[in-house]
């Protein structure tokens, strides 16, 4: 799972360390963290002098050193306008001559306005020592604050995301409405639980609808045909199938996606680092299988074992996220790679055991849309649209081929090129080379107030072929998985109607599913994960103890989501799959709050537990 960069400053305002224009009692402060040798810098200063003759005193200023990395003479500007500010007390004058000389700022130019300083011998040591302390603790404030690039800029301690021209600006400044709202939306999708906050509310939603007046209304919506025609064919499936079947793939896709990132450039790239992860994950979903199909008689019910081998990631990795700095990182690392692997596993599993009748004729339709695939990838191609484009082929192919379609978003991404391109050098350089050639234009000429069209255009194609198709898929189709897919899966799958006789008719059935995934799913990565330790073939780190690792096994027994949809493949009968549904549900509850219980006491001696 991907992890944001924060969102507000790591100090507030300090006028005794901090370079500040206007007055404390200011209703706006603007932060900019920046560089004297960066030209979008130069830009943004004087937008911001049109924002300071715009707002008066009711905008403090305040400017922190972020020189951009590889330039000596970014870092020494820096420095020697903390010299002058420590020498003459004035820090202002040389910020603005700095940043109307342009980014391309010379040595010789740099000793001169270095002559203003006074102090000499010791005392000027001295200054050079305090001024350089105050650039890195700037430097560092920038790290801690998330401002990976310069210029960056914090309205009234919160990082601002959007253009940074004077309206956009402005309009963040004033907090309007619009800035709000988006505000708002982006701290709810950073915050880690928000997934999983949207599926419970998504599932209180349909079994609330489900046991009201509306509940036969209510389920024949999702059973209603949903066309698509083109001339005299027609493609027509059931709502709730165009879900389970079609956007669903979309969630296959970016765990797919996750999981060859974390094979090629991730945690689980090196087999020493995936050992651990990988043993627990087949440990967590071989044992509870055993525990159902032990406890379920053979027939038809004993085809629900896979109920109980998947994870649920967002609600498992958001309650570690709520439980903080308990949680060590690695743990974190652990959970997060096991539940992708058995997460795979899982989508494998449906492929295989819950298709329909097989089709010859569509098998190797799809194995030859797959080899495409695969040239596309051995080609060079880094264009998305492509992968995208054969991926819905596939997933048509795999349909009429008996096979589950949700597959086809798994094999769409193993084939997504994932590393960055061979000649990523030289694509560099070349960006380097446009955005100088724009800088020398602009300073040159005349009438011009920002980089050419073709200019951009020529930026355009360079990230493109820099961005990985892999990267590019992620970024935009995970937020659509994660609040929009699956909150719309539950709501579609999760109404359950509760009839009398439920449990005394399912009892062996709703048992093997809470054991299965409450007893079964720590005991079987705890196992696995110790033979793996004591054999030698993966390491245990010394930041959690094998109690904490049991915690993490019983947050790895939330099914819900995985649980749910494979409970839809294996049971047909309505009472079986109401039954399941419950049986699901109460295992998630009580598999969070055992490992909520297990997780929650502090470690203070790790060394003394760890093995």
């Amino acid at each position: 799972m991907s992890h944001a960069s924060p969102v507000g400053m790591d100090r507030p305002v300090d006028s005794r360390h901090d370079h500040v224009l206007g007055p404390d009692s200011a209703s706006i402060t603007l932060v900019e963290y920046g560089s004297y040798a960066c030209p979008y810098c130069h830009a943004a200063h004087e937008v911001i002098t049109r924002l300071r003759d715009r707002f008066g005193d009711r905008m403090r200023y305040v400017f922190r050193h972020r020189p951009i990395t590889g330039s000596n003479e970014a870092q020494r500007a820096a420095v020697l306008a903390e010299q002058v500010s420590h020498t003459t007390g004035e820090f202002w004058p040389l910020h603005d001559t700095l940043m109307a000389r342009g980014a391309a700022i010379t040595p010789e130019e740099l000793d001169a306005l270095a002559a203003q300083t006074t102090a000499v011998g010791e005392a000027a040591e001295k200054v050079w020592q305090e001024a350089a302390a105050h650039v890195r603790a700037d430097i560092d404030s920038a790290r801690r604050s998330g401002a990976s690039v310069s210029p960056t800029f914090f309205v009234n301690g919160r990082r601002y995301e959007g253009a940074w021209d004077e309206s956009s600006l402005a309009e963040a400044m004033l907090g309007s409405l619009g800035h709000r709202l988006h505000a708002a939306s982006v701290d709810f999708a950073r915050w880690a639980p928000s997934t999983g906050l949207m599926l419970i509310t998504m599932t209180m939603v349909a079994i609330g609808l489900a046991n009201s007046p509306l509940g036969p209304a209510f389920e024949a919506w999702w059973q209603q045909p949903l066309a698509l025609r083109l001339g005299q064919e027609e493609f027509a499936l059931p709502l709730l199938q165009w879900i389970n079947d079609g956007l669903l793939a979309v969630f296959f896709l970016v765990v797919g996606l996750e999981i060859k990132r974390e094979l090629t450039v991730g945690r689980l790239a090196s087999p020493r680092a995936a050992a651990l992860p990988i043993a627990g994950a087949i440990g967590g979903m071989t044992i509870p299988a055993l525990i159902y199909l032990a406890l379920v008689p053979t027939g038809a019910l004993s085809a629900g074992w896979g109920t109980t081998i998947s994870t649920d990631t967002a609600f498992a990795i958001a309650l570690l996220v709520l439980l903080g700095d308990r949680v060590p990182v690695e743990l974190r690392v652990f959970l997060t790679a096991a539940v992708i692997v058995d997460d795979l596993v899982a989508i494998v599993v449906v492929a295989v055991f819950y298709g329909e009748h097989l089709h010859p004729t569509y098998l190797m339709a799809a194995l030859g849309v797959t080899l495409s695939l695969v040239m596309l990838n051995r080609t060079g191609v880094y264009r998305a649209l492509p992968y995208a484009a054969l991926g819905i082929v596939l997933w048509v192919c795999l349909h009429h081929a008996g096979v589950h379609a949700t597959l086809a978003g798994v094999v769409l991404a193993l084939v997504t090129p994932t590393r960055p391109p061979a000649n990523l050098a030289a694509l560099n350089a070349q960006a380097e080379m446009v955005f100088q050639s724009e800088i020398r234009r602009m300073e040159d000429g005349v009438m011009h107030h920002g980089p050419s069209e073709p200019a951009l255009q020529a930026i355009d194609v360079i990230h493109d072929r820099i961005e990985s198709p892999a990267s590019k898929l992620l970024r935009t189709v995970e937020p659509w998985s994660s609040y929009a897919v699956l909150p719309l899966f539950a709501l579609a799958n999760a109404g359950v109607t509760w009839r009398g006789g439920l449990i005394e008719a399912n009892g062996a059935l709703m048992a093997a599913i809470v054991l299965g995934l409450v007893v079964g799913k720590p005991l079987g990565i705890v196992v696995a994960a110790s033979l793996a330790v004591g054999l030698r073939v993966a390491d245990k780190p010394a930041a959690y103890t094998w109690r904490q690792l049991a915690g993490a096994g019983a947050l790895a027994g939330i099914g819900f989501t995985m649980s749910l949809f494979i409970a839809g493949q294996a049971f047909p009968g309505e009472a079986e799959f109401a039954a399941a549904k419950i049986a699901i549900f109460a295992a998630s509850v009580l598999a969070g709050a055992i490992g909520v219980a297990l997780l929650f006491p502090r470690v203070r001696q790790v060394a003394r537990d760890s093995a």
